[in-house]
C-alpha cells in the first residue's frame, strides 16, 4: 500500500521466496532468546489475575494430533486474556496417576492383576510406574515449543509430587469446611481385573462398536383402564432387567393402544405354506411412530384401538418382571422423561436406577434407591 503523491511504500518489500517454516523457527528463537513469554507475564503482575485450569497430559505416551489441537485452543484463550491486560501465569504439568500408567507397566513387566503385582512387590511396581510417567517429557516439550504454546515448562509440576498432592488435600479440606461437599451416588464402570472403578477417559480407551444382543420385553399393567395390557420396551442391555424399577415415556410423544397378532404358516409334507394362523395375539402400548417398524406387515396384523397421551399412563403400576425384590414399594410404575426418543425401540424405556446416569436420576427424582443385591 502507498500514499498519493510520493507513493512511498508503508511496508518493506516481501520476499516472495521466503520460507515460512524458517521464519517460524527464527521467531521461536527470538522468543526464547529474549524470554518474551516470561516478560509478557511479568509485565502484568499488578493487573487482575486470569486463572486458566489446564488438565495436564500423560507423558508416558507420545503426543498426537488431538493434543496439538487442544493445546492450540488453550493457548489462544490465555494469549487473548493476556492481550486484554490480565496477569496470566501458566505452568505446564504432568498427569502421573490413573490406570493407563499402571496398565502400561503391567504389559512391560509381563504381569497381570493385583496378585502378580504383589508377587514382584508393590514398591518395585510403583518405582517402575514413577519412571515411566516422564518417559516422553522431552518429546512433549519439543512439541509445545514447536506449536508456540506459551507455558512455563522449567517450573512444571507433576501430580505425583508430595507438595502437589498435599495442596489438593488442602483445597478439598477448605471446601469441606465451607460445607460444600456432599455424599451422593453415581453409576461407575468397574474393571473386574483391577477391582477398581474407571474414569470416562479410561473407559473410552478400549471403546469399539460391536454388534450386541437386544430384546423386546412385555410389561403387564396391573391396574387402571388398561389393566392386562402389555407395555413393550426395547433394550440393548438385557442384563439390567433384574434391576428394573420404572418404565419411562416421553410426555411429548403420542402413544397407541394396538391389538396385534403375529401369524405363521402351516406347511404341507413338501414344505409349502398352506394355512396362516395366529401364534400370538395381545393388546400392546407403544409409540405411534414406531408401530410399523415393530409390527412388520409380513409377520403381523394389527389394529389401532386408541391414541394415548403419556400423561394418561403416568403412575400406572405394572407386574414386576423378576420377583427378586419383593420388599420394594412405590416402584414398578410408569414415569415421564424427556430423554426417551423414538429413533429406535418402542418409545418406552425400561429404567434400572442401578445402571446408568439417566436411570439413577429418575430413581432419585422418584425417591427410590437403586437395587444393591
Amino acid at each position: 500500500m502507498a500514499t498519493s503523491g510520493s507513493r512511498k511504500p508503508f511496508f518493506k518489500p516481501v520476499d516472495p521466496k521466503q520460507s515460512l517454516p524458517q521464519l517460524e523457527h527464527e521467531m521461536l528463537d527470538f522468543w526464547d532468546r529474549e524470554n518474551i513469554f516470561q516478560k509478557s507475564v511479568d509485565a502484568r503482575k499488578n493487573k487482575p489475575k486470569y486463572v486458566f485450569f489446564d488438565g495436564p497430559p500423560f507423558a508416558n505416551g507420545l503426543p498426537h494430533y488431538g493434543h496439538i489441537l487442544a493445546n492450540s485452543l488453550k493457548d489462544a484463550v490465555t494469549r487473548y486474556a493476556t492481550m486484554r491486560g490480565y496477569y496470566v501465569p501458566r505452568v505446564n504439568g504432568w498427569d502421573c496417576h490413573g490406570l493407563p500408567v499402571e496398565y502400561e507397566i503391567e504389559k512391560e513387566l509381563k504381569i497381570s492383576g493385583r496378585k502378580d503385582i504383589e508377587k514382584i512387590g508393590v514398591s518395585k511396581f510403583n518405582t517402575c510406574c514413577r519412571k515411566s510417567v516422564f518417559r516422553y517429557t522431552e518429546e512433549w516439550e519439543k512439541l509445545l515449543r514447536r506449536i508456540e504454546r506459551w507455558v512455563d515448562i522449567e517450573h512444571g509440576y507433576a501430580t505425583l509430587d508430595n507438595n502437589y498432592m498435599e495442596s489438593i488435600w488442602w483445597v478439598f479440606s477448605e471446601i469441606w469446611k465451607k460445607g460444600l461437599v456432599y455424599e451422593g451416588k453415581k453409576p461407575m464402570h468397574i474393571c473386574p481385573r483391577c477391582e477398581t472403578s474407571l474414569s470416562n477417559f479410561e473407559v473410552t480407551l478400549g471403546y469399539k462398536d460391536v454388534v450386541d444382543q437386544s430384546v423386546y420385553v412385555k410389561f403387564k399393567l396391573t391396574e387402571g383402564l388398561y389393566k392386562g395390557t402389555f407395555m413393550v420396551a426395547w433394550t440393548t442391555t438385557p442384563w439390567t432387567l433384574p434391576g428394573n424399577m420404572f418404565l419411562a415415556l416421553n410426555p411429548n410423544v403420542t402413544y397407541i393402544l394396538v391389538s396385534a397378532s403375529k401369524f405363521a404358516y402351516s406347511s404341507d409334507e413338501n414344505g409349502k405354506p398352506t394355512e396362516q394362523h395366529a401364534v400370538e395375539s395381545c393388546e400392546y402400548i407403544m409409540a405411534e411412530s414406531l408401530l410399523e417398524k415393530n409390527f412388520p406387515s409380513d409377520k403381523w396384523t394389527f389394529k389401532i384401538l386408541k391414541k394415548l397421551k403419556a400423561s394418561e399412563l403416568k403412575g400406572v403400576h405394572y407386574e414386576q418382571l423378576f420377583p427378586f425384590y419383593k420388599k420394594l414399594t412405590d416402584c414398578y410404575r410408569v414415569v415421564l422423561a424427556d430423554f426417551v426418543t423414538t429413533e429406535d425401540g418402542t418409545g418406552i424405556v425400561h429404567i434400572a436406577p442401578g445402571f446408568g446416569e439417566d436411570d439413577l436420576a429418575i430413581g432419585m427424582r422418584e425417591k427410590i434407591e437403586p437395587c444393591r443385591r
